[in-house]
């Protein structure tokens, strides 16, 4: 073992000598940091030149390393936010496994007004079956108490009882506010809506397209094993909503311009929320987790102040944002 290390060191001392044959001018690191070891004890050795060669060294080190320290959206409020709708996907697809398979519904059938809630509701009724029912519409108070009362909805829905918690329904980064029965302003309790696709809008007769033209050709998912050749790793289940533009537990996206592709024709219905530097937390049906950001400044018009809804127009020809929503909320019939 000794004649080995003896070799090893040998052989090290002869490439550093060669080293210092073909630069005579250039210092091995061992030299810098013997002459920076010499420096500290007294010794002269270590050169204002050194010096500032190692000052120039760490400036360049921390240049390089600066984008990854300071880079948007990576912080505890993003982990926060990649880890509820984690958490809240998990629960979507357990309550499937218990269920048969089966899925919540993406929305209530009645989607205007104030909030449907499960308070008041009994099982035999299609609403009730919805993985909410709170409208987030700012009004607030005691006229639409589910805004900023997780008790008379959310936790008596289907999905309750996996999470347990109702921060999994709002990101950090979400500052909107509603009054609540006494008018105070408090927040609101949720930031996420589910693909509409998966599930639909609750009706006797199961799952609908809520009768939108843009959403009859294509298929509404019951079961995550409908999902056939769309892949559940394609599927997105909840998405970021701004709030804004969050309403009643759904996002539809408007499938114009799918099938036949025609991006000319591309027009939003729902906008998603883009907290996270300039994008959203996204869940897909095989449980993993996406932080997607937009590309398209359309796709994020700036904020309205709180208790504003967003009046933009919907037409967004070409936009590439779209198409990826397109893709990965359902396929044709």
């Amino acid at each position: 073992m000794k004649i080995e290390f003896d070799k090893r060191v040998i052989q090290e001392q002869a490439e550093e000598h060669a080293q210092r044959l073909r630069h005579p001018n250039r210092r091995t690191v061992w030299e810098y940091a013997r002459a920076f070891t010499s420096l500290a004890s007294g010794d002269s050795a270590f050169t204002k030149v050194d010096l500032l060669a190692v000052i120039f060294v760490v400036v360049v080190l921390f240049l390089v390393l600066l984008p990854a320290l300071a880079k948007p959206g990576i912080n505890s409020k993003t982990i926060q936010c990649l880890y509820n709708p984690r958490q809240l996907c998990s629960a979507w697809r357990m309550y499937a496994d218990d269920s048969g398979d089966r899925i919540t519904y993406a929305s209530t059938g009645t989607t205007s007004g104030n909030s449907i809630n499960e308070i008041t509701l009994q099982p035999s009724q299609p609403n009730y079956w919805a993985w909410s029912g709170a409208h987030m519409n700012f009004a607030g108070g005691p006229a639409n108490r589910a805004d900023w009362d997780a008790s008379v909805d959310m936790m008596l829905r289907p999905l309750w009882k996996y999470v347990k918690t109702a921060a999994v329904f709002k990101c950090p980064s979400d500052q909107s506010v509603c009054p609540n029965a006494t008018g105070v302003p408090v927040p609101r309790i949720i930031s996420v809506s589910m693909n509409m696709y998966l599930g639909g809008f609750a009706s006797s007769s199961g799952g609908t397209d809520g009768g939108w033209p843009f959403a009859d050709p294509y298929r509404i998912y019951s079961k995550i094993s409908d999902l056939g050749t769309f892949s559940p790793a394609k599927a997105f289940v909840f998405t970021d909503h701004r709030p804004d533009d969050i309403n009643c537990g759904d996002f539809l996206t408007n499938m114009t311009g799918y099938a036949p592709s025609n991006p000319a024709l591309f027009n939003f219905a729902d906008w998603p929320g883009f907290f996270h530097d300039g994008g959203a937390a996204i869940s897909l049906a095989d449980g993993h987790i996406e932080l997607h950001r937009w590309t398209d400044s359309r796709t994020t018009p700036p904020a309205m102040p709180n208790g504003y809804t967003l009046n933009t127009s919907p037409a967004s020809p070409n936009n590439a944002d779209i198409a990826w929503l397109q893709d990965h909320s359902t396929r044709p019939k």
